[in-house]
């Protein structure tokens, strides 16, 4: 009888359940979930659901600190109380210095937080901003599929920076940036218009995001040619233009010269990058004379080797792509990514200063830049390696020789495998 009671049991227990079966499969077969980039997408849902509760944890269980919040708050109160000339508003840490996007994403924060006193719900909201990055970030590496999902852990969970410039400190770059992704995934799904709507909207909260400027330019000019480019870039002005008028009707001179200062003055006590250089040369206008020289240089030379992947000249470019002798094929969302992240990327290495918020400027795209497939010669555990290096030194404060000399060689690693990357070189060998 007991006998009988077991085989009923044994028949009575169904087959195992669908979502259990895969669990296993993938427990068993995980080496390629971490390593294969068709997982993209489970390891990315799975990191960003543990994202949120980390950053509940970071916002409860660590200190805020105030650094740039209260100056935005005074800056936009200033427009709220009916100034207008930008040379008259300013906060503890200064004057406004960014274009009027900002002004009015941070008068509406201003408001919904309390007129900024409710620094807590500041936090939530940021935290939002981070989890809409995350997710506009992973698709883009899902579109290219060119990266090993194990690397998101070092993209997200680990980058105790990244969580700090978004909810403890309430910087304004989360938010460009914010934008600039959405602009750059509108760019992978072939809606250029809007992808530059949402580009100069991302300018019009911080100016650095025109250091994407040069690559979407030679994206434009690959897909439209000169004459329909045209249309998109005068849109990416006359948003710009309307969302300054109330200040430039104002003062022009004032607004122009405060919201797109390109030779403002950095702090020496401020700056990541270049702490190893005595504070005159890092002062001196010939210094950023040169960096600016080497800048340019360098996306010339990617323009005219890396870039530009087609069998056409760049001067063929200018013509429309049914004039041109060569059928053009159309970009590849991988041509999108690369070009417009290795423009960032090298107006980074060659910047007048970098400050500890800056490092989210670019952050994101470095695992692309690293694990593309122009970068071959470099193994993996040493790619790695390089990301816990940059890690580091943005995490080193105040800076040191050390930690500004290890950020440098970084990047002059990433960008020399950027260069002599094996399908770098098959492209030119092409065109040759």
């Amino acid at each position: 009888m007991a006998a009988g009671a077991v085989v009923a049991r044994k028949k009575s227990a169904g087959p195992p359940s669908p979502i259990w079966g895969t669990l296993r499969a993938l427990w068993k077969d995980k080496q390629r979930v971490l390593f294969k980039p068709e997982y993209t997408l489970l390891v990315a849902a799975v990191l960003w659901i543990a994202e949120i509760g980390i950053n509940i944890w970071v916002i409860h269980r660590v200190a805020y600190t105030e650094i740039d919040w209260k100056a935005y708050m005074d800056e936009v109160e200033g427009v709220i109380n009916g100034t207008y000339d930008y040379t008259q508003l300013k906060g503890d840490t200064g004057p406004l210095v960014y274009p009027a996007g900002f002004v009015y994403i941070f008068t509406v924060l201003y408001y919904v937080t309390g007129r900024g006193r409710d620094v807590r719900l500041g936090q939530y909201l940021f935290a939002v901003f981070y989890l809409v990055t995350l997710l506009l970030v992973f698709r883009i590496y899902l579109r290219t599929s060119k990266v090993p999902p194990f690397v998101f852990f070092f993209m997200c969970c680990a980058s105790y920076r990244i969580h700090s410039i978004f909810i403890l400190r309430l910087f304004n770059d989360p938010v460009a940036m914010m934008l600039l992704f959405v602009a750059v995934n509108l760019f992978l799904d072939g809606r250029w218009t809007l992808g530059c709507c949402f580009y100069s909207l991302a300018v019009s909260v911080k100016m650095n995001v025109l250091l994407f400027a040069p690559g979407l330019l030679f994206l434009l000019l690959c897909e439209f040619g000169l004459l329909r480019s045209i249309p998109r870039l005068s849109l990416c002005a006359a948003i710009q233009v309307a969302l300054g008028l109330p200040f430039l009707l104002e003062n022009p001179l004032g607004y122009v010269s405060r919201s797109f200062d390109l030779g403002r003055q950095f702090l020496f006590e401020w700056t990541v990058n270049w702490r190893f250089l005595p504070e005159e040369i890092f002062l001196s206008r010939y210094f950023h004379l040169a960096l600016l020289g080497a800048h340019l240089s360098m996306l010339l030379l990617f323009t005219l080797y890396r870039w530009n992947r087609s069998q056409e000249s760049i001067i063929a470019l200018l013509k429309d792509p049914a004039q041109r002798k060569h059928t053009s094929p159309k970009l590849t969302a991988d041509q999108i990514t690369y070009t417009l992240f290795t423009s960032n990327f090298i107006g980074v290495c060659f910047s007048r200063s970098l400050h500890y918020q800056f490092y989210v400027w670019y952050f994101h795209t470095l695992p692309y830049l690293l694990w593309s497939g122009r970068v071959t010669k470099l193994a993996p555990l040493l790619r790695v390696l390089i990301l816990g290096l940059v890690e580091l030194s943005w995490n080193t404060y105040p800076s040191t020789v050390y930690s500004s000399a290890a950020l440098h060689a970084c990047h002059l690693i990433i960008l020399l495998s950027l260069w002599y990357g094996e399908e770098a070189a098959v492209d030119l060998h092409k065109r040759k």
